[in-house]
């Protein structure tokens, strides 16, 4: 599998969040950085350089400025974010290694700074504070081209791997009445998200069904023949289209949710970036995850 080692100056802004233009002046002004040339003379960088801008980003955005950043060796630099870390309850350092496990197809990487992560903090904090950050900038990255679908799917196979060992792990028996099922609608492949909300759910004791990607909508008529009492969830990240959710919310009604005046919880991005969005009977939307398990809590 080939490995991502040279960036180009807008990689790097896309990847640290610090404008091309000012790292060329931190690269003139302080000697900071030491970039190849091509053939044709553009500049490009390697991981050591991804490594240090990253750091260099930390600690300006934490108040020291970056002249005297310039003035301080490699080593120290990391020395100075170790001890910032040990004040201050942030994730920038895991999120930046969990940005160079993507780019570098790191396992070790990803796995070991998650184990530090789960020493200091619980799986939902992580999940919530660096792993859906981490996701939302995988997706900018991918359309800029900063990244490949490789990488995406790399990723995202790690923390689905990690969702599931924790829905493994948890030790609640059900012990509510009511029953979700978790789907997502036809064409839709993005299921982080919904295993997520799968373990949260059960985390509360709710009975879940799992049904994953790419569902039709009449298929959920089979389980309400066997199940008397059950609420559905879904993740809309790419479908159905914008322009297509109201439709596909009222076919749900009037599908599923009407014969048994049953409730539909709605998620993700195609609900969030819709301000179209009319209300449908027994179907509730939601701006992120963490509203939904308060709505539930």
């Amino acid at each position: 599998m080939s490995i991502k080692t040279v960036f180009s100056i807008k990689d790097l802004e896309n990847l640290s969040g610090v404008k091309a233009h000012t790292i060329r002046i931190w690269e003139k002004r302080y000697n900071l950085f030491e970039p190849q040339r091509t053939d044709t003379n553009i500049r490009v960088y390697g991981n050591d350089e991804l490594q240090k801008i990253l750091n260099i980003a930390f600690l300006n955005k934490n108040g020291l400025k970056v002249s005297k950043i310039a003035e301080i060796s490699d080593e120290e630099m990391s020395e100075r974010i170790r001890e910032f870390l040990k004040v201050e309850n942030t994730f920038e350092e895991s999120y930046n290694n969990f940005k160079l496990a993507m780019l570098n197809f790191d396992v070790n990487l990803f796995n070991n700074t998650y184990d530090s992560l789960l020493k200091k903090q619980p799986f939902r904090t992580i999940f919530i504070e660096v792993f859906v950050r981490l996701l939302n900038e995988i997706g900018v990255l991918w359309h800029t081209n900063t990244i490949k679908p490789v990488h995406e799917h790399f990723i995202s196979s790690l923390v689905s791997q990690k969702i599931l060992l924790n829905i493994e792990k948890l030790d609640i028996a059900p012990n509510q009445e009511k029953t979700f099922v978790l789907f997502l609608p036809v064409n839709e492949s993005h299921q982080i998200g919904l295993m997520y909300l799968n373990y949260e759910l059960n985390s509360m004791g709710y009975k879940t069904i799992y049904l994953g990607p790419n569902l039709p909508i009449a298929n959920l008529n089979d389980l309400q023949k066997i199940f008397p009492n059950l609420d559905y969830v879904s993740y809309f990240t790419v479908e159905p289209t914008i322009e297509n959710t109201q439709a596909y919310l009222e076919e749900m009604q009037r599908i599923v949710l009407s014969s048994r005046n049953e409730k539909f919880h709605v998620l993700g991005r195609q609900i969030e970036n819709n301000a179209d969005l009319k209300a449908v009977k027994n179907i509730s939307f939601y701006k992120g995850i963490e509203d939904f398990v308060n709505n539930l809590a």
